[in-house]
């Protein structure tokens, strides 16, 4: 009975009604860290074990092309994509500024495109004109 905690302060600190310490904090996020790790972990040992097999196919494909005397077919090598985070829900996440410009620059035809361009530079080149001169 004397090791027990106060039921009102467990309760409370299960609920997170309490304030957790310093000491709490970091042996919680140094066990994310571990986790985070073994999932890094456990991921890389799947992709080694997937390349191994992909080897051993390829091996077995190539037997096999050897005795029917098949030529391998020479497949196109793809683009590379720019880096993609593993996990796309970690994606960064477009403003909606953003989304809106898209949307209107996939409005746009290629005369409107041209006519707001002209209209920014014919803006850029007034102002400077306006930079030039003195008004008395």
């Amino acid at each position: 009975m004397f090791g027990m905690l106060n039921p009102v302060s467990a309760v409370t600190s299960s609920m997170g009604g309490g304030e957790t310490s310093e000491t709490d904090k970091e042996k919680e996020e140094e066990a994310e860290k571990e986790r985070l790790e073994a999932l890094a972990e456990q991921e890389d040992r799947r992709k080694e074990k997937h390349r191994k097999m992909e080897e051993e196919r390829e091996t077995m494909r190539q037997g096999i092309r050897d005795k029917y005397k098949i030529e391998k077919k020479v497949e196109p090598e793809e683009p590379t994509e720019p880096y993609m985070p593993d996990n796309p829900l970690m994606r960064k996440k477009k403003t909606p500024e953003e989304l809106a410009a898209e949307a209107e620059a996939a409005d746009q035809d290629d005369f409107t495109k041209l006519k707001n361009t002209i209209e920014t530079q014919i803006s850029e080149v007034k102002s400077q004109i306006e930079g030039k001169c003195v008004v008395q």
